[in-house]
C-alpha cells in the first residue's frame, strides 16, 4: 500500500525559469527503504522538502503529493510534525534544546504528550539508541555522529511512520557514518518505519535499500533495485556516475563481468576470490612501506606543539604538531571531536593557539596582518558554506575574491574558474537557493579566485557528487602541481585514497600518524576503502579499484 504518492508534480523557484522538478510522479510504499541519489542540483533536495510542508521550499508546485490519500498541504500539524520526520544534512541545524533528555522530550512536549508517557519514550527511545550514557550530557559535548543519532532519536521519540534523510552522514566519520546508517536500517526492518534518503556515499546503502530512485535534470530517470540500476548505469558507456557505484561493482564491471553484480563487501570478496582462482591471477605481495622522502624541502606551512582549548573546557588539542610541504595534497583525518577542524581553524590563523606556533614560510602566521598579504597565502573553506557567502548572488560573491587582491581580467577569471566547477549557469542565482553541493562548489570556487599559496578545506567533497568530486581533484592535483600546499580535513576515505599525496591521523588532540597515503590505507581496517576491504588477504597491498582491476589484468 502507498503512504505517499507524488501524481505530475513539477516545481520552480522563484524568479528562475527553468523547473527544478519536472513531471515527477512517484508511489513510495509503506515500510520501503528508498535511496534517491543523483547529481547536485538533479532535484533531491527540492524532492525531499516538498514532502514535509514545514520545510517546503518557496515557489511555485503544479500537481499533487499525497500521504495516505490526503494532500500533504492540507494535513492536521500534529499529523505532520508527529507521522513524518526529516533529518537534516548538518547535525548543528536540527537540535534545539542545550542537554541530550530535553531534546529528545523537545518534540513530545510541543504536541502536548502527558508527562508519564514522555518519561517511557524517553526511556525506550534511549535504550533503543544506546545513549543512556551520555544521557544527562550537554549537546555542546556530543561528537557529530552523536548529535546525528540524537536528532534521529528525537524524531523515533514521537513514533513517526515515515523518516526522510537529506545526506544525514555528509558530515560523519567512516565509523559514525556505519552506525548510523545500522540503526537506520533496524528501524525499518524492526519498526516497519518508511525511510526516505539521499545520500551520495551509496557503498553501504545499496546493500539494504528495497529501490533505487535515480534523477537526472529535475526528473526520474531510473527506478529498481540496486542491481538493476548497477547493470543500467554499467550498460551506458562512459557514465560518469558509475564511479558512484559500491566498489564491488566497479571491481565487477572493469574485469567484464556484467551478470551478477556484488554490491556488498561481502558479496565482492566472494565474487573476487572465485575470479582469482578461475583466472590464475598474479596477486604476490609488493613491497609497501614506502618512505617519506621530505629531506630537501622546506614545509610550506609548520605548525609546532599547538595546544588549544574553547573557554574552560578540556584541551581540545594537545601538543599537535604538523608540517605542510608543498607540491603535496595532505588529508587529515580522524573521528568527529578528535580535534580535526579545531586544528585546520588554527593552521589559518582563526584560532590563536594557547601554546606553539603557527609559521608560513618561516614567518609566524600571526604577525601577517596585512589581509590582502594574508588572502594571498592561505585561503580556507569553512565547514558550513553558507557562511562565505555575503551578496544576492553567486557571480557578486566570486568578484569579491577577485576585488581583494585587485586582479585584472575579473569577468574571465570567474568564468574559468566557475566553468571547471560546473557552476555557470548558477551565477545569477542567490548562493542561499543552491543545493549543498552546489553552495559547496561555489565556496571553493570563491577560494581558488584568491591563488592561495596554502588550501586549507574542512569537508570539501561533502554534499557534492562523484562528477563534481572529479573536477574538485583536477583542480588540487592542478593547484600542488604548482607547488602550493593543499590540505583538507575530510572523512572522504575513497577520495583521499584516490587523490591525496599524504595522510595524518587525529587522535585525542594530536597527530599520531602522517604516511603516504596508500601505506596509511592498507594498514587500517576501518579508515580504509572498501576496495581494500574486498580484497584483503586475496589481493595484496591494494586500495582503489583502479588497482584492484590492474592486478587481475
Amino acid at each position: 500500500m502507498e503512504i505517499i504518492e507524488i501524481q505530475n508534480m513539477s516545481f520552480t523557484y522563484p524568479n528562475t525559469e527553468s523547473k527544478a522538478l519536472i513531471e515527477i510522479n512517484l508511489s513510495i510504499r509503506e515500510s520501503e527503504f528508498l535511496v534517491i541519489c543523483g547529481q547536485s542540483g538533479c532535484g533531491k533536495t527540492t524532492l525531499l522538502r516538498n514532502l514535509k510542508k514545514e520545510i517546503a521550499p518557496h515557489g511555485q508546485q503544479i500537481g499533487n503529493i499525497l500521504y495516505k490519500g490526503v494532500p500533504i498541504k492540507k494535513i492536521d500539524e500534529k499529523v505532520s510534525a508527529t507521522e513524518i520526520g526529516f533529518v537534516l544534512q548538518d547535525p548543528e541545524n536540527q537540535i534545539v534544546t542545550d542537554t541530550v533528555w530535553h531534546e529528545l522530550a523537545f518534540g513530545l512536549e510541543n504536541i502536548g504528550v502527558p508527562t508519564p508517557t514522555i518519561r517511557r519514550r524517553i526511556a525506550e527511545t534511549a535504550h533503543f539508541f544506546g545513549i543512556n550514557e551520555w544521557f544527562e550530557k550537554s549537546v555542546f559535548e556530543l561528537s557529530g555522529g552523536q548529535k546525528q543519532l540524537l536528532n534521529l532519536a528525537s524524531i523515533m521519540a514521537m513514533q513517526p511512520e515515515v523518516i526522510i534523510f537529506d545526506e544525514p552522514t555528509a558530515q560523519l566519520d567512516p565509523v559514525a557514518a556505519k552506525d548510523f546508517l545500522t540503526v537506520l536500517r533496524r528501524i525499518n526492518l524492526e519498526l516497519g518505519t518508511t525511510v526516505i534518503i539521499s545520500e551520495h556515499r551509496l557503498e553501504e546503502l545499496f546493500p539494504i535499500s528495497d529501490r533505487v530512485l535515480y534523477m537526472k535534470d529535475g526528473q526520474i530517470d531510473f527506478s529498481g533495485d540496486s542491481k538493476a540500476f548497477s547493470a543500467y548505469i554499467t550498460a551506458i558507456d562512459f557514465h560518469t556516475f558509475r564511479k558512484a557505484l559500491p566498489s564491488a561493482v566497479q571491481i565487477s564491471c572493469g574485469l567484464k563481468d556484467k551478470e551478477r553484480y556484488p554490491i556488498s563487501v561481502r558479496e565482492g570478496r566472494l565474487w573476487l576470490q572465485e575470479y582469482v582462482q578461475k583466472n590464475d591471477c598474479i596477486c604476490q605481495s609488493t613491497n609497501g612501506g614506502s618512505k617519506l622522502l621530505r629531506d630537501k624541502e622546506k614545509p610550506v606551512l609548520r605548525a609546532k606543539d599547538l595546544w588549544y582549548k574553547y573557554d574552560q573546557d578540556p584541551y581540545v588539542l594537545k601538543g599537535l604538531t604538523l608540517d605542510i610541504y608543498p607540491g603535496e595534497i595532505h588529508a587529515i583525518l580522524g573521528s568527529n571531536g578528535s580535534g580535526k577542524t579545531t586544528a585546520l581553524n588554527v593552521l589559518a590563523g582563526i584560532l590563536s593557539p594557547i601554546k606553539g606556533t603557527v609559521k608560513l614560510k618561516d614567518k609566524n602566521i600571526s604577525k601577517i596582518k596585512d589581509e590582502v598579504l594574508y588572502k594571498n597565502n592561505i585561503a580556507v573553506l569553512n565547514q558550513n558554506p553558507k557562511t562565505m557567502f555575503v551578496y544576492d548572488t553567486v557571480y557578486e560573491d566570486l568578484q569579491e575574491s577577485i576585488k581583494l587582491l585587485q586582479l585584472d581580467k575579473e569577468h574571465e577569471r570567474i568564468m574559468e574558474i566557475s566553468d571547471a566547477l560546473g557552476i555557470t549557469h548558477l551565477l545569477k542565482n542567490h548562493p542561499y537557493d543552491l543545493s549543498g553541493g552546489e553552495q559547496q562548489k561555489a565556496a571553493i570556487a570563491k577560494l581558488l579566485l584568491l591563488n592561495p599559496e596554502v588550501l586549507l578545506l574542512d569537508e570539501p567533497t561533502k554534499g557534492i557528487d562523484v562528477y563534481a568530486k572529479e573536477e574538485l581533484a583536477k583542480i588540487l592535483i592542478d593547484r600542488a602541481s604548482e607547488g602550493r600546499g593543499v590540505v583538507m580535513v575530510t572523512h572522504d576515505v575513497e577520495f583521499v585514497a584516490m587523490y591525496c599525496d599524504i595522510c595524518s591521523m587525529v587522535f585525542n588532540g594530536d597527530i599520531i600518524c602522517t604516511e603516504l597515503a596508500k601505506d596509511f590505507f592498507v594498514g587500517n581496517n576501518f579508515y580504509t576503502t572498501s576496495a581494500n576491504r574486498i580484497s584483503r588477504g586475496i589481493i595484496d597491498n591494494v586500495v582503489t579499484c583502479k588497482d584492484v582491476i590492474s592486478k587481475c589484468l
